[in-house]
């Protein structure tokens, strides 16, 4: 008795009553219809029975969105925000029943939301969302049918330019701020993020029980761990004077961004706060630092994250001049 996956099919093998018995060999579009088929032989269900139940399923998309919420969509930490998002996906489609939706009507949507001018990073994430919510109610056996979105392939996107501020940018910055914002919490949330490479939102959520021995504490962060780093003594009383004085920080995004726009530096599309984040990790990197200590620095779980700043090694620059080959040791006219 077997299930074996030839080439883009799947093969049933099996001798339901035994080894003497009758062999059934059947060949299926998943694995998920080769299981059921395997069941419903060894169950003994009477020959003419329809097996394949999952064709009577008449829920909607709703239904089933409501359903992966309540066993995994509402402990994520953007759960809530993302099952609007996908209400939104199934109010547009038309909340077809969930067996009934097809690649076809789905690519019709991502073609839509991609003209409208949504970026190719949101339209992948909607795909991944629905993808998510099929997938999960495969593996709690919710549903029998197959994920009809399992072939669609995501946008390839370019990899985005890396922007940082130089140093003179970053004095320019902090004096913009200084002098043009009036909300109390940019300068210093500013500060810190360029002194530990935190996100800013990250920043906004410290509390003066975060800050202590000459570090500062990170909790609730993206990817789920908590991580401590150290910052300079001035930058560290500065924020513990802010913090005895109001206790927290207010969403203070708005007014960073209206600050940049201020200061006219010119960044790439879609970059604001993040810029202070890839600043910290660009310095820190060209300062001589460590690839793997950036890495626990920042919080990246995978260290191909961080590797995104590599070639701005001190090291690798220097490489590149040393060994280039139009360099003394290696020109080509001595050659």
């Amino acid at each position: 008795m077997s299930i074996k996956k030839i080439s883009d099919k799947w093969v049933l093998d099996i001798r339901p009553n035994g080894v003497g018995g009758k062999r059934v060999r059947k060949v299926f579009d998943n694995k998920a219809e080769a299981l059921r088929f395997e069941k419903f032989l060894l169950g003994g269900v009477h020959q003419g029975r329809d097996w394949n139940s999952s064709k009577k399923d008449s829920r909607n998309l709703n239904e089933l969105i409501d359903i992966w919420y309540r066993g995994r969509g509402g402990y994520l930490k953007d759960g809530f925000r993302r099952k609007k998002c996908l209400m939104n996906i199934s109010e547009w489609l038309g909340n077809p029943r969930g067996s009934e939706l097809t690649a076809t009507k789905f690519t019709e949507y991502l073609s839509y939301k991609n003209e409208s001018g949504i970026s190719e990073k949101t339209v992948n994430n909607h795909l991944g969302y629905v993808n998510a919510v099929y997938n999960y109610l495969i593996e709690v056996g919710e549903i029998e049918y197959s994920n009809p979105l399992a072939k669609i392939r995501a946008i390839k996107i370019d990899e985005h330019e890396l922007s940082w501020l130089t140093s003179e940018q970053i004095r320019h910055l902090l004096k913009t701020i200084e002098s043009f914002s009036q909300n109390p919490h940019v300068l210093i949330l500013t500060k810190i993020c360029l002194a530990t490479g935190a996100r800013w939102s990250e920043v906004e959520g410290l509390k003066m029980r975060h800050v202590r021995d000459g570090k500062v504490s990170f909790h609730g962060t993206k990817n789920g761990k908590s991580r401590s780093v150290p910052i300079g003594n001035d930058v560290f009383r500065e924020l513990e004077e802010h913090l005895k004085k109001f206790g927290e920080f207010s969403f203070s995004l708005s007014a960073f961004r209206r600050a940049l726009n201020e200061s006219k530096i010119e960044l790439p599309k879609g970059q604001a706060a993040h810029v202070l984040r890839h600043t910290f990790a660009s310095h820190f990197i060209m300062n001589g630092g460590n690839i793997l200590t950036l890495q626990k620095i920042l919080g990246h779980s995978s260290l191909a994250m961080t590797m995104r700043y590599a070639h701005l090694s001190p090291d690798h620059l220097a490489d590149a001049v040393k060994f280039n080959p139009l360099s003394s040791g290696h020109n080509v006219d001595n050659q």
